[in-house]
């Protein structure tokens, strides 16, 4: 099946999230903000048409991608030499791009799942029978909660996560300006609220220093942590390894620190961490990150599923199926896509969402593709920008 068309939409994003984090506030808007739009890609093939979106995490410390370096690079680069290529030879795309722009993981990824939900429409089967297979039938989801200066505030969101959807992990972001005290204090006030039934874990988005983990580990044990996430600098990896012999039981995750197969392969060779933080939008899709899995899988290195950056169905649907491809003996904790399943409001784009959250799990659409369906008049109307390349 020839690809014949790549369409890449901006869109705008009606409804407003702001999130506190050590590298400032995110925020999806407002709505003359376009570092951090929605970029939507569909691929057209043989009259098949997959769709692919991605919201980049911008401005932030954790990616390089904005909205304008991801219409750029599709619109230039990537979608071109996709033109009369078939649409199931994914290795060729992949190397096609390689030799003319390395990595630009964002736009990589919104690709990558609009050539699989086309791949899956095509032969009328989910995503994941491309992927394996449904080695996991409800996925659990994580709930993660921005810094504020009130530790109550925290708690108010961590309870509504638990009270109104079940929600069974909570993740405490961490780095407060007032130093890893602070956090400790923050994670304390939520154990204490929450009780010993949920799972909760801290991620300091690289902001402690491996001396202040330490002093922070020996205060938050008696507080039943359940995971420390990424305290460190991205390429610390020997910071990383002296911590996670500290931390004696307790589960230490990479997320900065894994982009790439070579990040995974570095990582499990050093015995490193024991978790690798799967983000699709950061290591270029689904396929990339089913060969990460594998090395984890090698490594015994268990994976989490991390976030999807605001309201989308559609990118919460890819990592809905590929976390739904892994056996649950290699997965730990939940899947952090919760945003996208409409807690913060629905996604404008898809009035009939494939995805809702029942008793704090959800379970991956069967519907051929990645089973969203995108509304056209909703699509045209929030629209900012539109280029079709053929």
């Amino acid at each position: 099946m020839a690809i014949d068309r790549v369409e890449v939409f901006v869109t705008d994003l009606p409804t407003r999230l702001s999130r506190e984090l050590v590298s400032g506030t995110w925020d999806t808007g407002p709505s003359n903000q376009l570092l951090g739009k929605p970029v939507l890609v569909k691929v057209h093939a043989d009259g098949v048409v997959g769709y692919g979106q991605i919201r980049p995490l911008a401005p932030s410390h954790i990616v390089c991608d904005t909205t304008f370096s991801m219409v750029g690079a599709i619109r230039e680069i990537f979608a071109p030499r996709l033109i009369g290529r078939d649409l199931f030879d994914l290795e060729l795309h992949t190397r096609a791009f390689d030799r003319v722009l390395r990595e630009n993981p964002a736009a990589r990824a919104a690709i990558d799942h609009a050539l699989h939900d086309a791949m899956g429409k095509a032969l009328g089967v989910p995503v994941y029978k491309l992927l394996g297979g449904k080695a996991q039938v409800r996925i659990p989801l994580e709930w993660s909660v921005g810094m504020a200066d009130d530790p109550q505030q925290m708690v108010a969101e961590a309870r509504r996560a638990v009270d109104e959807f079940g929600i069974p992990v909570i993740c405490v972001k961490g780095g407060h300006r007032l130093g890893w005290q602070q956090d400790v204090v923050n994670f304390a006030a939520m154990r204490e609220a929450l009780g010993d039934k949920v799972a909760i874990g801290i991620d300091p988005n690289t902001a402690w220093t491996v001396e202040e983990t330490l002093l922070a580990l020996k205060e938050l044990r008696p507080h039943n942590l359940e995971y420390l996430e990424q305290p460190v600098a991205r390429r610390d990896f020997q910071g990383l390894a002296d911590i996670r012999r500290a931390c004696e039981g307790i589960p230490l995750m990479a997320d900065e620190s894994i982009f790439t197969l070579s990040d995974a392969f570095e990582l499990a060779r050093e015995r490193t961490v024991d978790v690798f933080c799967i983000k699709l939008y950061k290591m270029g899709g689904i396929r990339p990150a089913k060969k990460i899995a594998a090395v984890a899988e090698a490594a015994n290195i268990r994976l989490n599923v991390g976030g999807v950056c605001a309201f989308s169905q559609l990118e919460s649907s890819a990592s809905a199926h590929f976390y739904a491809s892994i056996p649950a003996p290699l997965t730990m904790g939940a899947a952090e896509f919760v945003f996208g399943l409409g807690v913060f409001g629905p996604d404008p784009l898809v009035p009939e969402p494939g995805l809702v959250i029942e008793k704090g799990h959800t379970i991956v659409p069967d519907r051929p593709g990645l089973g969203v369906t995108i509304d056209e008049k909703a699509l045209k109307k929030l629209t900012l920008s539109h280029d079709v390349i053929n």
